[in-house]
This record gives C-alpha cells, sequence and structure tokens, in this order.
C-alpha cells in the first residue's frame, strides 16, 4: 500500500546555501530521512514562473545555474536527477481534472530554487523529478489553487517540494550585507505571523496577507518567493497537520523556515 505523503515548503535561501547549508540544510535532510520513498517528487520553485501551469517532461533535466557573480565551485555541481514521463502526464491528469489550464515543457531543468533543496534531500538522485511552474500574476490564490489540483497525487506517493523564501527583500540583504547590519523587526514579525496563521488554518486570512500580515510587503515587494508556500499548503488538503521544521534566518534578512503538511487520510 502506498503511504500518504507529506507536502513541503523549504526555503532555497542564496546560492551560497549549497555550499554553507547549516542549520537549515541539516533540517532538511533529516526530514528526507524521515519519510517513506517517494514515487516522484513534484519540485514547485520560485524562480519558474510561467503564464500557465507548467509541466516539465524532460528525461533528464539539466542542472541550471540561474545566478551571476557566485563561487565558480557552485557553478561546477550538477544535480544528476531523472524525470518520469508518465508520473509527468499524472500531474498533467490532475491539474486538468481540477479545470486548470496546462501546458508541458519536454526540456525544461532545475534552477537553483529546485536543485539546491533536492541535493540536500535527496543526494543520490533516486527519486525522478517533475518540475511545475508558478504563476506569479495570479498571485496567492492561483498558487493555492495550484497546489489544490495536486493534493490527490499525496496519496499516489508523490512528494510535492515548493521552494522559496518566507522573506525575500533583495534590497534589504544589499544593505545588511554591505553594513554589516541587523534583522530588521519585520522579519521576525512576519514569520511569526505566518507561523500562527499556518497552525490556525486560516487560508483567508494568509491568502490576503499583503494587506493583514505585518511588514507583508516589506518582506516580499514581490510575491513569487512567497507563492510555493501557498502551493505545498493547498496541496497538503483540508486541515492538513502543520508542521513548522525549521525556523532561522539567514544572511540578516532571508528566513530560512521550513514546514510540512501532512494530509489527513481520506481528507
Amino acid at each position: 500500500m502506498t503511504q500518504i505523503q507529506p507536502t513541503l515548503f523549504v526555503p532555497h535561501g542564496a546560492p551560497t546555501f549549497a555550499l554553507r547549508p547549516g542549520a537549515a540544510g541539516a533540517a532538511l535532510s533529516a526530514m528526507a530521512t524521515s519519510l517513506a520513498l517517494p514515487r516522484a517528487i513534484i519540485i514547485v520553485s520560485a524562480h519558474w514562473d510561467t503564464a500557465v501551469p507548467t509541466v516539465g517532461f524532460a528525461e533528464r533535466p539539466e542542472t541550471i545555474h540561474d545566478f551571476w557573480g557566485f563561487p565558480d565551485e557552485l557553478y561546477e555541481i550538477r544535480y544528476p536527477a531523472t524525470g518520469c514521463r508518465e508520473a509527468s502526464e499524472e500531474v498533467v491528469a490532475a491539474l486538468k481534472t481540477a479545470g486548470l489550464p496546462v501546458a508541458t515543457d519536454a526540456s525544461r531543468g532545475l534552477d537553483h530554487g529546485a536543485w539546491v533543496p533536492l541535493r540536500l534531500m535527496f543526494p543520490d538522485a533516486e527519486v525522478p523529478v517533475i518540475p511545475l511552474s508558478i504563476q506569479s500574476h495570479g498571485g496567492p490564490a492561483q498558487a493555492y489553487k495550484l497546489g489544490q489540483a495536486l493534493a490527490p497525487l499525496t496519496a499516489k506517493g508523490f512528494l510535492v517540494i515548493a521552494s522559496g523564501n518566507l522573506t525575500h527583500n533583495l534590497r534589504d540583504y544589499q544593505l545588511a550585507a554591505r553594513s554589516g547590519g541587523q534583522t530588521p523587526g519585520y522579519v521576525r514579525q512576519f514569520t511569526n505571523w505566518l507561523a500562527d496563521n499556518l497552525y490556525a488554518h486560516d487560508i483567508d486570512t494568509l491568502l490576503d496577507y499583503r494587506r493583514q500580515a505585518p511588514g507583508g510587503a516589506q518582506a516580499h515587494p514581490s510575491d513569487e518567493h512567497l507563492l510555493p508556500l501557498y502551493v505545498a499548503l493547498g496541496a497538503g488538503g483540508e486541515n492538513a497537520e502543520t508542521t513548522r521544521f525549521h525556523a532561522g534566518i539567514d544572511d540578516y534578512v532571508i528566513a530560512m523556515d521550513a514546514y510540512s503538511f501532512l494530509p489527513k487520510k481520506g481528507g
């Protein structure tokens, strides 16, 4: 019998997270070790943003180094993932069943939002990986609906991993890096607000974070790095068991919190 999989929101931090994984990396690794081996991984990265939900069909997704000015060793890393056409087709079918428009991409590789956490969690690349895009123009509501479409797949051995960061203000990061400054107050205020509402499963409030959350607009001048959280939340299903399995801040302003949402049986 296939064991139901949780859905995960994980941080990918700055690209150097791949070289210095620290406590967050250890938490991701420990979480992966605790899971039953998935049939396939659906990876949703903040860095693949398309007009409509797009499913990757590459047999061997390439490792995309979509960053500039970082240490040479980062560009030498390869994550030898494989795809699975049958699994990709099941993802397409699930999205269509939910009434969503769907596109496919036969050549899409894994950007750093995908391969950095995957390399920490599944270093042997033994599980097929299916990339799935976000649609930033649709905001949190669209991302949550995308996740809801994936929910039935968690009972079929699919592990949904959605990768972003709970705070992502590059201007504040650059200012802090130059000045050696302190963590702005909004970083903890915003992540604590998210934790409170995630545990309460207050979906309406979470979807309205830009108006209701303290520091919401400063934590995310644009939505894309928070949207994967809503995908993971939606894929967890109604009243999923919520666990924050890591909390921390890297580089002054980048929240590295990670969450699991365990669907209830039959829910």
